[in-house]
């Protein structure tokens, strides 16, 4: 009977998939034109890049607002907040968001295969991972205070940080709630509430801070429980979009099944973290270095004002790297490899036209766009030297999280964290240590040392991208969403 059920189940799906593939044969010979097949692919790619774009220029913009009104608190009660933000909040984003990228491997290859309810199933399965996730890093925000003291940090400076740090764990677990959600809404191509959500949040969290730190004087308390409200207000909304009939094919309710299989999601999820820490970290990792330097103020501060730049760019390649992930896992679970590797082509191509506009912009406009940021002459100039190795950075960028999306698309997220291992740590920061500090190249040799590393990995990716037999990930993809496959107890009346 069980072999029965089973076989069932995988007739099912391989008719499903057959239909779908033919589809898109279908659809490929009823198009006239490159010109019409590569705007067709281009306006599926834009439905998930542009929200994803959007939030996350807003998440970056809600750090932004708030870093702005805390500073006008004052100077010490700044730097706390910087220190807990681009470090500490930085880490836990960094490894709740990578493993939301699991998440979003299998929603969209079972989105595509035509298993739609199990859409719900392996979202609150991530919920649930991301919770523990999220459990085990609170020593880290409770304890920031004694930890931030023993890295040799000033008393005072180190008891602010510690304050907000707790302020910040309510955000934390807003990042549970954020990233799945959007994973799951953007397997399917609904975030378009996302960008609806977000355009509330960000005027209602200015005037908010507004409210509370100039016109009631709150202070610290006022920016940062702003900022929480900020933070939770679109998770709200997605939760209530996504269980009040948003989503009605691919989410059936709570259940029980949400507890099984948890290991297997813990692993992608863990794999997918460390491909994503790895790459955040780096930049860190710059500004650490540079850091240690003597007498380096005017490049160091020139060098925030390069990656504030870079980091508002990079909202755009994640854009697309979300794009890319979408794309490929859906096209993958349809069993479609030939729109696989099309979507590919479409995705780099359109993401690299954006970086070769903005490459050439901050080339051409690299002695006045510092200006936007400061009036100082030295750390204008500096930036001015620096600017070309941020236009390659950015020009870079435009290609790397593309082929990342692209891995996580296809499950590969343990062979991208130790391609980043390979080629950012063990290539890119000793080659950038020696030229900056051995060379006394300084900041512009760290940075070289960095840029060489992407190289490294954006060239590794390419050559796995380019050799990959695109039918065995199809083949790869289909088992692992029948593995994990539990039948629909309600009819398919959807």
């Amino acid at each position: 009977m069980e072999d029965s059920t089973v076989g069932g189940i995988r007739e099912k799906l391989l008719v499903n998939t057959e239909a779908a593939a033919a589809a898109g044969d279908v659809e490929d010979e009823t198009i006239s034109s490159w010109k019409e097949r590569f705007w067709r692919e281009n306006k599926k790619i834009w439905v998930v890049a542009a929200p994803a774009i959007f939030t996350r220029f807003s998440t970056f913009g809600t750090g932004i607002i708030t870093q702005a009104f805390i500073g006008h608190v004052g100077s010490k009660e700044l730097a706390a907040f910087a220190l807990v933000s681009t470090v500490f909040l930085r880490f836990a984003q960094g490894i709740l968001l990578g493993m939301a990228n699991g998440l979003e491997t299998l929603c969209g290859q079972a989105y595509g295969a035509g298993q739609h309810h199990m859409l719900g199933i392996y979202l609150q399965r991530s919920w649930l991972v991301s919770i523990i996730a999220s459990t085990v890093l609170l020593p880290v925000f409770i304890f920031t205070a004694p930890i931030l003291r023993a890295l040799g940090q000033e008393k005072e400076i180190a008891e602010m940080a510690g304050t907000m740090a707790l302020w910040l764990i309510p955000v934390i677990y807003s990042f549970i709630v954020s990233y799945t959600c959007q994973m799951y809404l953007q397997s399917q191509s609904k975030n378009i509430i996302i960008i609806y959500l977000a355009s509330i949040s960000i005027p209602l969290h200015l005037f908010l801070s507004w409210l509370l730190t100039v016109r009631f004087h709150f202070g610290v308390s006022g920016a940062m429980t702003s900022t929480v409200v900020a933070f939770w207000l679109p998770n709200v909304g997605q939760i209530m979009y996504v269980i009040c009939g948003g989503c009605p094919r691919t989410w059936r309710g709570f259940t029980l099944l949400a507890f099984k299989d948890l290991w297997p999601i813990f692993k992608l999820s863990l794999s997918a973290g460390a491909m994503l820490c790895l790459e955040v970290w780096y930049n860190t990792v710059l500004v650490f270095l540079a850091g240690n330097f003597k007498n380096a103020e005017v490049a160091i501060d020139a060098l925030s004002i390069c990656l504030n730049i870079s980091g508002w760019e990079m909202m755009i390649s994640l854009g697309f790297m979300a794009a890319a992930s979408v794309r490929i896992a859906n096209e993958l679970g349809r069993g479609n490899a030939k729109a696989a590797k099309y979507s590919i082509t479409v995705i780099t191509t359109t993401s690299f036209a954006i970086g070769l506009v903005l490459f050439v912009f901050f080339m051409v406009f690299r002695g006045s766009v510092a200006y936007i940021f400061t009036e100082n002459r030295d750390v204008a100039s500096a930036v001015a030297q620096l600017s070309p190795l941020l236009a390659f950075s950015i020009l870079l960028n435009s290609v790397q999280p593309v082929l990342s999306g692209v891995a996580i698309g296809s499950g590969w997220q343990s062979v991208v964290a130790w391609v980043n291992v390979a080629s950012y740590y063990i290539v890119g920061v000793p080659i950038g240590i020696v030229l900056g500090y051995v060379y006394n190249l300084l900041v512009e040799g760290v940075w070289i040392g960095m840029l060489i590393g992407i190289v490294v990995q954006t060239v590794v990716l390419v050559v796995i991208t380019y050799r990959t037999d695109w039918d065995k990930q199809v083949s790869i993809a289909q088992k692992r969403v029948n593995r994990w496959f539990v039948k629909d107890e309600v009819d398919d009346a959807y």
